[in-house]
């Protein structure tokens, strides 16, 4: 490659490309999260490398790893997109932010627990922005936001989740969402109250998908009480969920976010001994948007449904 050129000019989208590398590790992951092929990948970084006259990625095995050179653009792209960002925001806050449009990215329990509270808020403070809520979990709830497709995400700390040192983003962390066990009415342990989870590690269990949060966290936390759990059924609707520990299928982990939908079943609600489980709930905006006026509306509705939802005591069975 020729020397770097002091006037070199840089395509945004393919830095996207760089950034969305950076994280998903491969060609391939890269291009199933952007929608492209991977030959169109590797079209976009040739492309970026000819541009800045330095190498990016180099043959690792069957894969690519990225150069030196390609993390030192890397760090310069994050304070590129932030002062983007700020540009965005100045510009909303000239326009008095009382306008347009913002996507809030959930997971599933967030958008059951959190968001109808957060929802009529904004409808009361923000009669003319339209909202708009998808449902999503990392990785892609953050290739989502850095891609503009969503404006805030709502997500739970776990291994998909970008690290608190990420500098892309601004977080506001919201919510300690503790998680119960929940077994049948006629379960054996049903009049407990507190057991150490360690009791049921001879149950059938009800899980989520091993790559969805809850589903990482259930295993983990099962596996911090010394024991893998026998995971029969693989479910990631909270509903379905509980209809199955109803139907005395398995015992499960289910966070109290999702308390209104198994209050009315056949269920004991017990709380493990000891520090109860629990998932780190946050909010995240890219870096440079904090500033804008309409999500920080939002952020400030997200913490304070998040306050009230924590002074509220959990409903045992």
């Amino acid at each position: 490659m020729e020397q770097v050129s002091e006037t070199f000019t840089v395509d945004l989208r393919r830095l996207t490309v760089l950034r969305e590398l950076q994280r998903r590790g491969s060609l391939a992951r890269t291009a199933e999260a952007l929608h492209l092929t991977p030959s169109a990948v590797s079209q976009q970084l040739s492309a970026l490398a000819r541009e800045i006259g330095a190498p990016l990625t180099e043959r690792d095995g069957r894969g690519v790893r990225l150069t030196g050179q390609a993390r030192v653009l890397l760090a310069h792209a994050d304070e590129i997109a932030a002062q983007l960002e700020r540009a965005r925001a100045d510009l909303a806050a000239y326009g008095s932010g009382g306008r347009g449009s913002v996507t809030i990215g959930c997971f599933s329990s967030g958008i059951l627990g959190l968001l109808p509270g957060v929802l009529r808020g904004l409808a009361e403070h923000l009669p003319h922005v339209r909202v708009d809520v998808v449902e999503a979990e990392p990785p892609d709830l953050f290739t989502a936001l850095d891609a503009g497709q969503v404006d805030v995400a709502v997500a739970v700390d776990f291994a998909a989740t970008p690290p608190h040192t990420d500098r892309r983003y601004s977080r506001s962390d919201l919510l300690t969402d503790v998680m119960d066990i929940v077994v049948p009415a006629d379960h054996r342990l049903a009049g407990r109250g507190r057991i150490p989870l360690r009791e049921l590690a001879g149950e059938t269990w009800i899980a989520g998908d091993a790559r969805s949060c809850v589903g990482a966290i259930a295993r983990a936390v099962c596996a911090t009480s010394g024991f893998t759990p026998d995971i029969r059924h693989a479910v990631n609707d909270w509903g379905a969920l509980a209809a199955l520990v109803e139907a005395g299928a398995g015992v499960a982990l289910i966070p109290r976010l999702v308390h209104p939908l198994y209050a009315h079943r056949a269920l004991a609600v017990l709380t493990p001994e000891g520090a109860p489980p629990s998932r780190n709930i946050f909010a995240a905006v890219r870096t440079g948007a904090d500033a804008d006026p309409v999500l920080e509306t939002v952020r400030r509705h997200l913490v304070q449904e998040a306050r009230r939802l924590a002074d509220v005591s959990p409903v045992q069975a």
